[in-house]
């Protein structure tokens, strides 16, 4: 059995990750920290096992995007035999703000 795709974070989607968790830390208990680290952890090995599990982006087809609870989108695309996590947008912010390159 294949052991899965690897996972690469560009700079954007790191930076979008640490700005959320730094806004969340404020706003959040660490149960519900813990939570979202975990769903996080979760979606992305589904996403490791099988890229093409959650639904293509209405931005770029190339793209695909998972819901992680309801508050963040992890967009992503598949490069060879690697996963590239491309943006981890906060849902509060506008659509407009999305940079999905």
């Amino acid at each position: 059995m294949k052991s899965g795709y690897k996972i690469l974070w560009t700079d954007l989607a790191l930076k979008e990750l640490e700005q959320t968790i730094q806004y969340l830390e404020e706003y959040w208990t660490e149960k519900e920290l813990r939570n979202l680290a975990q769903n996080i952890e979760e979606k992305l090995m589904l996403i490791s096992q099988n890229p093409n599990l959650f639904r293509t982006s209405v931005y770029k087809r190339e793209i695909r995007q998972v819901v992680i609870l309801k508050y963040n989108t992890l967009y992503y695309r598949v490069n060879n035999e690697q996963i590239e996590v491309i943006s981890f947008f906060s849902n509060r912010q506008s659509p407009d703000k999305k940079k999905l390159r």
